[in-house]
Parts: C-alpha cells; sequence; structure tokens
C-alpha cells in the first residue's frame, strides 16, 4: 500500500483537460422530446425509451451502459464512488488529466464521531462539487455516486464498519440525510450528483467461521428489521431525497435483497417514495444465479431481479441474458422500460440531456480548480480534528506544552504509513501528513521505531524501542489495524490488537520516563482494556482512519491547538463478545441463552468503552430544560392501549395518526457552559430511557445531538425538538412502531426529566 500511495503521488500534476460526455447539443438532435427542456423529466425518459430498440434497452441495464449514436446518447458508466472523497473503485472518474488528486476526508467513522449534521453535510458538499468537477473537464463518464453507507455496524469484527456511521440507527439515519443533500446538490430537479443509500439491507458480514458475504442467509426479525437496520434507508430516500438504493448480496428471511418486491418496490418506491433508481451491489445478480441458487437459469435470475423492482445490475449480467430472458417469456419488454424510465430520468436530473454541461448555471463553471481547493483542504483537517476520541487522559498528560517536549519518542506501524490515513474506498489525496510528520512540526528532537513489521506485529522491536522509549522525554505510540485486518471482503476473527502489539506497548510504558501517550488507528473498535487500566499510559486517543490531514489534525490535538471533542458511535467491546455468533442477527438480549444482545440500545455486558464516550481538555457543564407543558397527551385517551407481557401497555403509533403526533411534539432545551480552560466544540447527546427494558424496549436510545463551539466561560441553550411518537416509541414483535404508556426520561449525561403518557 505504501509503494502504490507513493507511485500515486509521484505522478505529475499538468495535463490537458478534455470535453465532458453530453447528448442533445444544439441542432443535433431537433425534434426529439427527451431534448426539450420544457417538459416534465419523466416524459422525456419516456420518449428517450420509446425510441429505443429492444437490443438497446438491453445494453442500458448493468453499470456501464452502452451508447446509441444514432441518438445521440453516449456511453454511461453508473459506478462511482465518493465515500469520504472520490475513490479508485467504480469505473466513472478518472485521475489522468488535468486533475490528479482529490482531497481525501477522514473515514466516515471517524467523522461521524464529530456528531455534526452541518459538518456532514459541507463533506458531501465539496465531493459532489469535486466529482460536478471532474464531469466538466473530462474526467468522469458519470455522476452517479454509489454512496453513503449506511448500514448498522452491527458487529465490530465487521471489516466495513469503518465505512459506516456506526451502530446508532438515529445517527445512521441523520449522516445519511445530511450527507446526501450535500452529494446531490441544493436542487432536487438539477443534480450536482446522484447519491446512493447501500447496502439495503441487513448487510453486515464479509466472511466468518466459513459464511461469505455472497451467499449470506440471514435471518431478521420484523422488529430488527422496522427499528434498526431499515431506518437509515427510509431516512436516506424520505428526508435526504436519494435517488437511488442499492440492495445487498444477502438472502433477508430466504429472498436476497435483490430479488425481494416488498423491499424494491413495495418499500423503497412505493412506501418511501424513491424518486430514483435501484441498483444491485456488483455481481449481486449473477450470485443469486450461481453461489445461492435462487432460481435455476440465468433468464429466470434476471426476471426474478427486474420484475421485484431492481433497474440496474452492478455487472454485465442482465445485459447478457436479459434478450433471452424476454424470448423466453420470463418477463416483458415492458419490465425493462419501467426500468429504463427510472434511470433516465436520473440522468436527466444529472443535466446530461441539456446540452454542454459546461453551460449549466448552476454548476457548469466548476473545474480543475475546485478539486483539492483550500477550502476543501481545511475542511478534511477540521473534519479529522472534529472526530478525533480523547478516552483517556490520567492526571492530565494532555495536552502537551510545546516548549516542555525536547525530545520525543514515535513508535508504532501507524505513524508513518501513508496507507494507515484513509481506510478503505480512498482515491489519491492533494497532499497528506503522516502523524510523524506532524508531530516533527511541532518537536524538533524526535526519534521514530516503526516498532512493528506491520499492523500484524509478527515481528516486534521490544527492546530497541524500550531503549528509545527510555531516553526520550516524551513517548507517542501510533498503533492500531490496517486493511489487511479488516476491510471489504475480510472480518476480523479476534478484538485484540495484532500480533505482538500489546506486549510492545507494555513494554515501552514500563521503560518510559512519563506516562505513555496511545493513539490508535483502527476503523473497528479494539479491546484495549490493558491500556485503559495501566497507569503507565496516561492518554488514548482513537483517530480512526483520519484522512489526509490526518498526522496534522493529531499534532493539533496532542499539543493543545485543538480541544478534542468526538464521541464514539460504536461500542468497544471486550474480546469475550467474540464467542457470539456473527450469523446471530438479533439485536435484542436474551437473558435466557446468555445471548448478550448488540449495540449500546440492546446489549447487557461489560464493555471496554462506551457508545458516546469522548473527553475534552475543558469541563463542559451541561443542565436540560423541557417546559411543564408537553405536547397534548389528552389525546392519547381516546385510544386503545394494548397490554405488554410485563404489566405495561403501549399504543400503536399508526393509530395516533400523524396529527396526533403532531400535537404531541414539545421542545427541550440543554444549557450548556465551557468552565475552561480552553475554548472547544461540544457535542450534546440526548438520550431517551424507560424504567426497564422488557417488551422488546431498548436499554436507551438516542433521541438526538447538537454539536456547538463555545469559547472558555461562554454558555449557549441547545434546543431539541422532541416527538414522542418518533423518539420513545420502539418496534413490537410485529414491526410496528409502538410508543409505551407510562414513564420515560430524558437523559442528557447525568440529568433526566421524567415525562409521563397516561393509559
Amino acid at each position: 500500500m505504501v509503494l502504490l500511495m507513493a507511485a500515486i503521488l509521484a505522478l505529475p500534476r499538468i495535463a490537458v483537460a478534455g470535453n465532458p460526455p453530453f447528448s442533445c447539443a444544439p441542432g443535433a438532435t431537433q425534434g426529439y422530446a427527451f431534448c426539450d427542456r420544457r417538459l416534465p423529466v419523466e416524459q422525456r425518459a419516456a420518449d428517450l425509451v420509446a425510441r429505443l430498440s429492444l437490443a438497446e434497452k438491453v445494453s442500458q441495464l448493468g453499470d456501464e451502459a452502452a451508447g446509441v449514436p444514432r441518438l445521440g446518447v453516449p456511453p454511461y458508466k453508473w459506478w462511482s464512488e465518493g465515500l469520504h472523497g472520490l475513490a479508485f473503485w467504480g469505473h466513472g472518474m478518472h485521475f489522468d488529466g488535468a486533475v490528479r488528486a482529490i482531497t481525501s476526508f477522514p473515514q466516515v467513522l471517524l467523522t461521524a464521531a464529530s456528531f455534526d449534521e452541518k459538518l456532514w453535510y459541507r463533506i458531501g458538499q465539496a465531493i459532489g462539487t469535486e466529482a460536478r468537477a471532474l464531469y466538466n473537464i473530462g474526467q468522469a463518464e458519470g455522476l452517479t455516486i454509489w454512496s453513503p453507507n449506511v448500514n448498522i455496524f452491527r458487529d465490530p469484527r465487521w471489516g466495513r464498519g469503518q465505512e459506516t456511521p456506526g451502530e446508532d440507527p438515529t445517527t445512521a439515519s441523520k449522516y445519511g440525510v445530511a450527507f446526501v443533500r450535500g452529494l446531490q446538490g441544493p436542487s432536487p430537479m438539477t443534480l450536482q450528483t446522484s447519491a446512493c443509500c447501500k447496502h439495503a439491507t441487513a448487510y453486515d458480514l464479509e466472511a466468518w467461521n466459513g459464511v461469505i458475504r455472497y451467499d449470506y442467509k440471514a435471518w431478521v426479525t420484523a422488529q430488527d428489521l422496522a427499528d434498526t437496520f431499515n431506518p437509515p434507508f427510509r431516512s436516506c430516500v424520505e428526508e435526504g431525497k436519494a435517488s437511488c438504493v442499492m440492495c445487498a448480496y444477502t438472502t433477508v428471511n430466504g429472498i436476497p435483497a435483490c430479488a425481494s418486491s416488498d423491499l424494491l418496490t413495495k418499500t423503497f418506491k412505493g412506501a418511501w417514495g424513491l424518486n430514483g433508481y435501484v441498483s444491485s451491489d456488483c455481481d449481486a445478480v449473477a450470485l443469486m444465479h450461481d453461489s445461492q441458487g435462487y432460481r435455476p437459469t440465468p433468464e429466470d435470475t434476471v426476471a426474478a431481479a427486474l420484475t421485484a423492482g431492481l433497474d440496474l445490475n452492478c455487472g454485465n449480467y442482465t445485459q447478457v441474458h436479459g434478450m433471452a430472458a424476454i424470448q423466453q417469456g420470463k418477463m416483458s419488454e415492458h419490465d425493462v422500460d419501467k426500468a429504463l424510465r427510472n434511470l433516465f430520468t436520473v440522468r436527466m436530473r444529472l443535466g446530461h440531456f441539456d446540452g454542454d454541461p459546461r453551460g449549466s448555471a448552476l454548476y457548469g463553471g466548476l473545474g480543475a480548480g475546485d478539486v483539492c481547493s483550500p477550502a476543501h483542504k481545511a475542511l478534511s483537517l477540521e473534519a479529522a480534528q472534529d472526530g478525533i476520541v480523547l478516552l483517556k487522559n490520567d492526571a492530565g498528560i494532555l495536552p502537551l506544552s510545546r516548549p516542555a517536549v525536547g525530545s520525543a519518542a514515535v513508535i508504532g506501524h501507524n505513524a508513518n504509513d501513508p496507507a494507515a490515513l484513509y481506510g478503505n474506498y480512498f482515491g489519491p489525496p492533494c497532499e497528506y501528513t503522516t502523524p510523524l510528520q506532524g508531530i516533527q512540526g511541532y518537536v524538533k528532537n524526535v526519534a521514530f521505531l516503526a516498532g512493528c513489521d506491520s499492523a500484524a506485529c509478527g515481528i516486534a522491536a521490544t527492546g530497541q524501542a524500550a531503549g528509545l522509549a527510555a531516553s526520550s522525554d516524551y513517548v507517542i505510540m501510533f498503533m492500531g489495524l490496517s486493511q489487511r485486518q479488516e476491510q471489504e471482503g475480510l472480518d476480523r476473527v479476534s478484538l485484540l490488537l495484532p500480533g505482538q502489539q500489546q506486549n510492545l506497548i507494555t513494554a515501552v510504558a514500563s521503560a518510559a520516563k512519563r506516562p505513555v501517550i496511545l493513539v490508535l488507528l483502527t476503523g473497528g473498535p479494539v479491546d484495549v482494556t490493558f491500556a485503559k487500566s495501566n497507569p503507565k499510559i496516561g492518554a488514548i486517543l482513537w483517530a480512526g482512519y483520519p484522512g489526509q490531514a490526518g498526522g496534522l489534525a493529531i499534532a493539533k490535538v496532542l499539543f493543545g491547538e485543538h480541544n478534542p471533542s468526538g464521541r464514539l458511535p460504536m461500542t468497544w467491546y471486550p474480546e469475550d463478545f467474540t464467542r457470539v455468533p456473527m450469523t446471530d442477527m438479533r439485536m435484542r438480549a436474551d437473558p435466557a441463552t446468555g445471548y448478550p444482545g448488540r449495540s449500546y440500545r440492546f446489549y447487557k455486558g461489560n464493555t471496554v468503552y462506551k457508545f458516546g464516550d469522548g473527553l475534552s481538555y475543558s469541563k463542559f457543564s451541561r443542565q436540560l430544560v423541557v417546559p411543564s407543558t408537553t405536547g397534548n397527551t389528552d389525546l392519547l385517551a381516546g385510544l386503545t392501549a394494548t397490554p405488554a407481557a410485563d404489566g405495561g401497555a403501549s399504543y400503536v403509533v399508526e393509530e395516533i395518526g400523524a396529527g396526533g403526533c403532531e400535537q404531541l411534539k414539545f421542545p427541550a432545551v440543554v444549557e450548556v457552559h465551557n468552565h475552561g480552560p480552553l475554548d472547544g466544540k461540544h457535542s450534546v447527546l440526548m438520550f431517551l430511557r424507560w424504567p426497564n427494558a422488557t417488551s422488546g424496549r431498548p436499554v436507551s436510545q438516542l433521541v438526538g445531538f447538537r454539536a456547538q463551539h463555545l469559547r472558555a466561560g461562554e454558555k449557549a441553550r441547545l434546543r431539541f425538538d422532541v416527538s414522542p411518537c418518533e423518539h420513545f416509541s420502539w418496534a413490537n414483535e410485529d414491526g410496528k412502531k409502538v410508543l409505551g404508556a407510562g414513564s420515560h426520561f430524558l437523559r442528557v449525561g447525568r440529568d433526566e426529566y421524567e415525562i409521563r403518557f397516561e393509559p
């Protein structure tokens, strides 16, 4: 990976810009309704589809769609990635022209730790701007970005958890909405890019104990689908207005996700109102036949997917077998037409049939100067700083005083490896600063030792590292994981630091003059109980995979130029959690069998660190203020409460109705005070808990969050709009959202406020 990055960064940066692909140049296709910008895009798309031959139609069903020269339609490449910056993965973006690099933001899980919706929006906006700029200069053959990944990080071993906003459905939902809105731009009819929320649904396993994602059969309760796995996708579509949803490889309750009409047509396009298209994950349609054996022939398989509501196949399986499926009567030309109308409508909303896109009032002026701009570089640094989580700071060892650090030992395989900055799905960065380089900007006398041969740490230079630590004023260790332990296609088998890392850290800490500082670069959580309890390890920070500015961001936090404010978006479990099968999809605990449950909402067991943990260099206080009247609860008197096994009762949210739910809403205010000594950002997380976690209720659940920067001594009042139907409800066993009668407790830190709904 290091050699790859060095080769990328050595590429020349000067090249000649090209021309973007488009249709409907003035005079070229006169008389075609699909070129008439005065008509609704749906009508224009229908006109274009009606002009295609059957063979031309089938050629459009894969991610590399053929051109139609006789109609002036160029080829189109649907697959591009923009998870935390434009990426090498996919076929639609190219980094071999006037632009050779893009802004690389932190991997998503670290960005999620900021709990800042405005920041998430701005990152999406920046990625969308850079994609459109590449398109305008002829370095893109598509503007359909298959991001974000809003799957729930259900199991800490999952290799792709790093790509997600974490384990909480509320956080993932808000992240998806903000990122999609930023990526797609301000106009619903003229998209900057098209966002695609993936991978629906219940996808969170790569390869575990002989089970692989391509043929994994997940059994998921209606309850868990309704209040854990599906909410982020629903929010993406209903609130974010995402123009695409990608279905997963997973077979959910006996039916492949990409062949489920209940999911694709009834839910995405029907109940949620998707205005766009449904794509499969790559080769998912082929795998339905080849690995899952869902249908006996390729033609049956293609027909099953398209008639269920799939519009596009990543891969060419539908293009290869689509014509035969029609000829054999497995599906009709009408089924293909429905899919193509959705696909071409999105392309028209992207402006690809409006003539030269460089003439667009909204996006036509974007070009090479808008990629790797100073603003985007500053945003990458800001995101990394705001995401870094301070987990331990015994005796206030941090922040470091720059003049007091005469010498520093920087030890660890992740200290000077550019690949440790990016995680997966990355592109060529504008520039980068490793942690070692960041610290060298603050300390003149820095000695570096990798300590391990790699993240696997099969070989450790323990004696040499201990000797270096003993001779240095301060020791900063950069340990953790790499893409060799966690990535797409690869789950972890252990939550411990790999190989000899723990022994190396302990030996260095024992030899050092002062307590050492441990910085963890990982995607998923690690069990560092040994470090948490060791007084010779004075501070622990989690820095995720922090992007191109990661090394500078870490240095600024260590030396107090930035006050850490990140909060963990994921529970850090102990190693014994690995006894739980990854294939057990249940979220809720089962005390009768000893099953501990998953995520802070349902887990009943010990933790290393909890969801929402994170320290600051300043002392913040919070006070929850709720008005004496909290919504019109009298309206519940006319409804029948359903008795529960634990003696309680609940109301079905659907029966309360939209009007009733609106009347139940009320505002809550959190008064925040920064007592100093430093200015800093503070994220306020508001939770709800119940008197008990029976009848399927979570232990607690997140109501919402607000991020606010406060000067030392400053106070602020942060408003939360509380909707009991949304924030106080959970799903019953039938998957219906219910609102419990009796007590509910809003909680911010240790401050609580009780709200009752009387049956």
